[in-house]
C-alpha cells in the first residue's frame, strides 16, 4: 500500500459556487486611525512648538542670570582693587607720618649748614626713597592761605598784602597724591584794617592829578 503525497501544483479547495478570485485575499480597507493621522500630526507639532517656547524662555532667563552674575563679579573685582589700593595708601601714609619729624630735622640741619658728611648722604638717600613712595612737600611763602592745606600758627597784619597770605613757612606740609598727611604750618598776614587797596589809591591819585591839571588850564578853581 502506497501513500499519496499531494503535489505542489494542487490548488486549495474552493467551495462550490465561488469563483477563484474570491479565494484571494482582498486589500484591507483603510481604517479610521489612518484617516485621523493628519489631526494627530498637528497636535504633535503644537506640542513641540510649546516645548520650544519653554526652552527659549528658560534659555533667556539663564542668559540674564549669567549676565547679572558677570556684572556682579566685575563690580566685586573693582571693589577689591579699590580697597587694595586704599589699604596700600593708608599703610604708606602711616609709615611716612612716622618719618616726618626726621624730615623736619633734616630740613633744619640744611638751613643751618649742618647737613654735611655721612649725615648728608644718609639724608639725601632717605629723601630719594620717600619721593619714590609718592611723598610730596608743599608750602611756600607768599601763597594765599588755604585752610584745607595750611595751619595758621601765627597771625599779623601787613599793609602790602591784599588777602590773607602765608608770610612764613614754619613747617612744610606733606601729601601723597590727593591725601594730605600733614598741613603746612605757617604764619599768615592779613590786610591792615581800613587800608584801601593799592589799585584804588593809584586810581585816586591819578584822578586828583588830572583834576589839578584841568584847574590849571582853566585858570584855577572858581572863586566865590
Amino acid at each position: 500500500m502506497t501513500e499519496e503525497t499531494p503535489g505542489f501544483d494542487e490548488k486549495p479547495d474552493v467551495p462550490s459556487g465561488a469563483s477563484p478570485d474570491d479565494a484571494e485575499p482582498k486589500a484591507a480597507a483603510p481604517s479610521s486611525e489612518e484617516g485621523a493621522a493628519p489631526a494627530g500630526d498637528a497636535s504633535e507639532n503644537a506640542g513641540l512648538v510649546a516645548q520650544l517656547d519653554q526652552v527659549r524662555t528658560a534659555l533667556n532667563e539663564r542668559t540674564a542670570d549669567l549676565q547679572r552674575l558677570q556684572a556682579e563679579y566685575q563690580n566685586y573685582r573693582r571693589r577689591v582693587e579699590r580697597d587694595r589700593v586704599a589699604v596700600k595708601e593708608v599703610a604708606v601714609a602711616n609709615l611716612l607720618s612716622e618719618l616726618l619729624p626726621m624730615l623736619d630735622d633734616i630740613g633744619r640741619a640744611r638751613e643751618h649748614g649742618e647737613l654735611v658728611g655721612g649725615f648728608k648722604s644718609v639724608a639725601e638717600s632717605l629723601e630719594t626713597v620717600i619721593a619714590k613712595m609718592g611723598l610730596q612737600q608743599f608750602g611756600k611763602e607768599g601763597e594765599p592761605f588755604d585752610p584745607t592745606i595750611h595751619e595758621a600758627l601765627m597771625h599779623s597784619y601787613a599793609p602790602d598784602v591784599t588777602e590773607t597770605t602765608c608770610v612764613a613757612i614754619l613747617q612744610p606740609g606733606y601729601r601723597i597724591g590727593e591725601r594730605t598727611i600733614r598741613p603746612a604750618r605757617v604764619a599768615v598776614a592779613e590786610p591792615q584794617p581800613g587800608a584801601q587797596p593799592a589799585k584804588a589809591e593809584e586810581g585816586t591819585e591819578a584822578k586828583d592829578g588830572s583834576d589839578s591839571a584841568e584847574n590849571k588850564e582853566n585858570g584855577g578853581p572858581d572863586e566865590g
